[in-house]
């Protein structure tokens, strides 16, 4: 708005320089009015344009109840009136003024003394001019009755005779033959043109005055000479005489005044109107320039009302910045300071507030990235036991979301009650701060979970709770289970091995030597019992050799293995068998990391499993399939057996748990241990109506470390 307020107010200063030349310069009028009264009306429609803007932009502020606006409006309001009222005043009164003096410009008496002194001046230059005329006539008369030389010799005396300044006589062709003159430095006279010396030898006199440079007259007679006789050339006498000095200058000025005087009262309606025009548009200046005033009188005023109105909203509205200031000495600057001060230290404090919680985020966000890196799971409750944090160790090893959980007192959970109700319990008990318990959890139709629970109360310092920390020690469990089984069954292999072949021996021995010395039923008694005896060291090796073998399992020699190929290679043992063998194998499996000798016994003990549990079937069925799951391979076995009974599920993989007659119990232990060995893991499930289902999932080759296969094992169920 400024520069616009600036490039007008030049316009309009350039504009009025140039009114005032045209005005003190008719010719200049004349020849640019169109232009300038173009530019009049441009800079007056720009003037009006800015202060129509202007105002409507105040409106528009006060129509939005823009605070201060109302207080601008009428400050703006009441300086315009001031500026506007005295100044159409000034305006009329200018007008009537410059119309009345111009047209008292043109009086008919000033133009009839101009025209009385020009027709003077102009009498006096015709009656010299008329006067060297008759002196021209006279000389001409007396040199026609002369000779051509005798003309020469006479001009002279002729000149000083009339008091002429210069005489000299030309032929008709315009040729000097002779001159005299009273000027020493001037040898030449003027030269006549030749429509001079035409007009003087037809009308035999020709006068004229002539103007030497812009004040110089100089009058100029051209005379014919007749000549003396027939057969003589006509000469063209000459005489010229400059004006006096006062009076050419009188001439030249009144001529001048009055060519100035006609030229001013031609255009007078012109003058008039562009005299009319440039008060109009200084006028229009000058109000535009008080409104511009009052403007910015009126926005310098309600600037700090503005400012404080609008720091008051921001502040209102959680905005601290701080607000620009009025630096004046009176009180609306002080105030204005003073609130940028206030809404400084707001802001300070604002920020520190953001750096703060900034700070807590950060941190809290270190500790929940630690607590999702946990293996173990975290619960967090407040100080009524409703949970507020779990980690990501907490829903992988618990198999839950946790949704509609959190925000929920433990007492109340609609699952996950086992865990609920320990947790409450253990910190019920004597109020312990500190505490550790183990508890299982049952899955129907699978394992049992053991957890292993840590609790601890926070400090009351930071707003109290508690804080429960959990693992899943099944397969830990199971591995010292499987461990101590191993020692037992190496005991039970070294103690219980040595003592059996000689028992054998000695039953044997009692047999070849008494059997010929007894008869009847003492020999059948004798043959009874020693072959009973027999039977059963036979059956205790067995059973001492199953043990050795689960005690001694060798290392696993690791190497790529064609699952698929290794299953059909042991179906290709059980072509006799009475059960109906179904298998689905997965087409392009990926080879697995095993052993081969081991991965074959595990696929055998799971088929001969599923033979012994259904003896008693007159139509036995196993279903074998393999598929890649979860980036693993697995292998399933089925069948259509009782099932595992619930009480004896939870310990399946332990040596010595069986269902059958007879039987160690050592084949799922042993699957189970070279599972392990394997970095794999196996599942097993009651299927409905009846049977059983064992699923082993193991690490394909393709996976680059054993340490990576074994993290990316799903959890055992």
């Amino acid at each position: 708005m400024k520069s616009l307020i600036v490039a007008a107010a030049s316009l309009g200063g350039i504009l009025l320089f140039l009114l005032a030349s045209a005005s003190a310069n008719t010719a200049l009028f004349a020849r640019h009015y169109p232009w300038l009264l173009a530019l009049n009306a441009i800079v007056a429609l720009s003037l009006l344009a800015l202060i129509a803007w202007q105002l409507l932009a105040l409106w528009r502020e006060h129509r939005a109840q823009v605070f201060g606006s109302r207080l601008k409006l009428r400050l703006m309001l009441m300086f315009g009136l001031m500026a506007v009222l005295p100044g159409v005043l000034i305006y009329a009164v200018s007008v009537q003024f410059v119309t009345k003096s111009i047209e008292t410009w043109f009086d008919v008496r000033v133009e009839k003394a101009l025209e009385a002194g020009l027709n003077l001046g102009r009498s006096a230059l015709d009656s010299l001019l008329e006067d060297l005329a008759d002196k021209g006539q006279a000389m001409a008369l007396e040199l026609g009755e002369r000779s051509e030389a005798q003309r020469r010799l006479e001009l002279g005396r002729l000149r000083e005779q009339n008091g002429v300044q210069s005489v000299a006589l030309f032929s008709t062709a315009g040729e000097l033959l002779a001159t005299a003159t009273g000027e020493l430095h001037t040898l030449l006279p003027l030269q006549p043109a030749a429509d001079q010396l035409r007009r003087a030898r037809t009308e035999r006199r020709y006068a004229v005055i002539e103007s030497n440079g812009e004040k110089d007259l100089t009058l100029r007679v051209l005379v014919a000479v007749s000549p003396p006789g027939l057969g003589v050339e006509t000469r063209i006498l000459q005489l010229t005489e400059p004006v006096p000095t006062s009076l050419a200058l009188n001439a030249d000025s009144v001529q001048t005044v009055y060519a100035d005087y006609q030229e001013l009262s031609l255009g007078r309606e012109g003058l008039t109107r562009i005299y009319a025009m440039t008060l109009t548009l200084t006028v229009l200046l000058a109000l535009f320039t008080a409104i511009a005033l009052a403007f910015v009188l009126a926005r310098r005023l309600s600037a700090p009302l503005s400012i404080l109105a609008e720091g008051t909203q921001a502040v209102a509205a959680g905005d601290y910045t701080p607000r620009q200031a009025v630096y004046s000495r009176d009180e609306l600057g002080v105030l204005t300071r003073s609130f940028k001060q206030m809404t400084s230290q707001l802001d300070e404090a604002r920020r520190d507030n953001e750096r703060h919680r900034a700070e807590l985020e950060a941190a809290r966000a270190y500790l929940e990235s630690i607590l999702a890196n946990l293996s173990a799971g975290v619960l967090v409750f407040d100080h009524r036991f409703v949970l507020r944090t779990v980690n990501e160790g907490a829903l992988t090893i618990l198999s839950d979301d946790f949704a509609a959980l959190l925000g929920e007192a433990a007492e109340v959970w609609p699952r996950q009650q086992v865990i609920g109700q320990a947790i409450l319990d253990a910190f019920a008990e004597d109020e312990r701060t500190e505490w550790q318990e183990q508890i299982e959890l049952e899955h129907p139709g699978g394992l049992p979970q053991i957890l292993l629970l840590r609790g601890t109360q926070l400090p009351a310092g930071s707003h109290g709770g508690y804080v429960v920390v959990f693992d899943d020690v099944t397969r830990l469990i199971a591995a010292q289970r499987s461990a101590a089984w191993g020692e037992v069954a190496r005991r039970l292999a070294h103690e219980i091995k040595n003592p059996l072949t000689p028992i054998q021996l000695s039953a044997e021995r009692l047999q070849m030597k008494l059997a010929d010395h007894l008869s009847g039923v003492d020999a059948q008694v004798l043959a009874r019992s020693t072959q009973t005896i027999i039977t059963q060291v036979q059956a205790m090796k067995r059973m001492v050799n199953d043990f050795s073998d689960y005690a001694r399992l060798p290392a696993p020699e690791l190497a790529a293995v064609d699952l698929n190929a290794l299953v059909l290679e042991v179906l290709g043992l059980y072509e006799t068998s009475r059960a109906t063998i179904e298998t689905k194998l997965a087409p392009r499996l990926p080879p697995v990391w095993g052993d081969t000798t081991q991965l074959r016994q595990i696929i055998h003990n799971l088929l001969r499993n599923a033979e012994d549990a259904q003896e008693a079937l007159d139509a036995p069925f196993i279903a074998i399939s393999t598929r890649r799951a979860e980036g693993l391979a697995e292998m399933v076995v089925r069948d259509q057996g009782p099932g595992f009974p619930p009480e004896i599920i939870a310990r399946v993989f332990e040596p010595y748990v069986t269902t059958k007659a007879r039987g160690t119990g050592l084949g799922l232990a042993i699957v189970k241990k070279i599972v392990d060995e394997h970095h794999g893991r196996v599942r097993i499930n009651n299927r409905q109506p009846a049977g059983a289902e064992v699923s082993i999932l193991f690490p394909l080759a393709s996976l680059p470390t054993r340490k990576r296969r074994s993290s990316t094992l799903p959890s055992e169920t």
